[in-house]
């Protein structure tokens, strides 16, 4: 296990890393790192604790989402917008009942939560 020092909207993180994992991870810091900078720029929300919220959850939506549509075959890669839980499907293909999407949210917030908290400095 590698350690790797990022930058996350201008402040430092050491993240635990698994050997060959470093392009994932520094590709994961960079769409982290992005959105949360653009809800940052945007003005209206200025605490980062929630900027991170905000953008872990608009990351866990667009998953959500390409999971959504590689599930009903758009090859055009535009959304389409369901109600239906049984259109959704994970990685695997397999069909993501709701139980399954609140448990991916919460494991990204997790993960979120943990690479946050070891710093000791905290938002």
């Amino acid at each position: 296990m590698k350690q790797l020092e990022v930058q996350i909207m201008g402040q430092s993180y050491l993240l635990g890393c698994p050997d060959g994992g470093e392009s994932r991870l520094l590709d994961a810091v960079e769409r982290v790192d992005t959105a949360m900078c653009r809800i940052r720029d945007a003005g209206k929300v200025r605490a980062r604790e929630r900027i991170a919220v905000l953008a872990a959850l608009n990351l866990a939506f667009d998953l959500t989402d390409r999971a959504s549509t590689v599930a009903l075959g758009d090859a055009g890669g535009t959304a389409l917008a369901s109600s239906s839980v049984a259109s959704r499907a994970d990685a695997d293909g397999q069909p993501i009942t709701k139980s399954g999407e609140e448990m991916l949210l919460t494991s990204l917030m997790a993960r979120l939560d943990n690479a946050l908290s070891d710093d000791g400095r905290l938002i």
